[in-house]
Order: structure tokens, then C-alpha cells, then sequence
């Protein structure tokens, strides 16, 4: 049967966003604690979406998803409210599908102005090769 593969799923939120929702415009943070978690759990990430508004039955979701052995995990509730159209929907449509879906349920940190200025950095200069680091 193989390990868990696991899609995590992290919200495609508007840099102008930033000081007001710092943790949901970051997506990389998003995504390592979606990884995180899976670690712990023995499980494998196969695919990271970023999206926004989503809907429950869009391709992009389901591509190469298989029943029993795959899930989604998303950091949070507040993530998948922003990726998704809707999370009823969503959640529905894994049930009928045969996929889990779970939230991470940690604690989003806290973001200082530093913090914010390199997510700022990372997202506003990407194509003059800098990686955020």
C-alpha cells in the first residue's frame, strides 16, 4: 500500500495583505507546517497547492489523488476558508471521495516587523533571483 501521500493545501492571499494577515500571505510558512506535520505523522507530501477561491470539485485538487491512501492538510480552518470556495463543500467532497482531510491545528506564529519585511522581500523580488533567505 505504500506511505500516506499527502497534498498540502496553503491560501494564495494578496501581499497587500501582509500586515494585516501576515501568516496567510506567507505561503511558505504554510506549507512547512504542513510538512511538519506530516513528518510527524510518517506521512509523505507529494504535492503543495497554493490557491485561493477554489472550487470543491476542481481538477487541480483531485489530480492523481487516490482513495485510502491520500490526504489533504492545510495549517488551518482560516487557510482553507481562503483556498477554497467553500470548506463544507470541499469537506464533502473528500468524504465522498474516500479522502481525509485534516488541519494542522497548531498555532500560527507571530509575525515582528523583520518577519514581515522578509516575506515582503521574498514575494515582491522573485524574479531577480532572491529566495527568501
Amino acid at each position: 500500500m505504500g506511505p500516506v501521500r499527502v497534498t498540502a493545501i496553503a491560501s494564495l492571499t494578496p501581499l497587500v495583505e501582509l500586515d494585516a494577515e501576515p501568516f496567510l500571505v506567507d505561503s511558505r510558512s504554510q506549507h512547512a507546517m504542513c510538512a511538519r506535520w506530516a513528518a510527524e505523522h510518517g506521512y509523505v507530501v507529494v504535492r503543495e497547492l497554493l490557491v485561493r477561491g477554489l472550487r470543491a470539485d476542481h481538477c487541480v485538487l483531485w489530480e492523481g489523488v487516490r482513495p485510502g491512501t491520500d490526504l489533504f492538510v492545510a495549517p488551518s480552518l482560516r487557510v482553507l476558508e481562503r483556498a477554497l470556495a467553500s470548506v463544507e463543500e470541499f469537506t464533502e467532497e473528500c468524504a465522498r471521495r474516500g479522502v481525509r482531510v485534516e488541519t494542522v491545528g497548531r498555532a500560527e506564529p507571530s509575525y515582528d516587523a523583520a518577519m514581515k519585511a522578509c516575506v515582503h522581500r521574498r514575494l515582491s523580488m522573485p524574479t531577480a533571483g532572491y529566495d527568501g533567505r
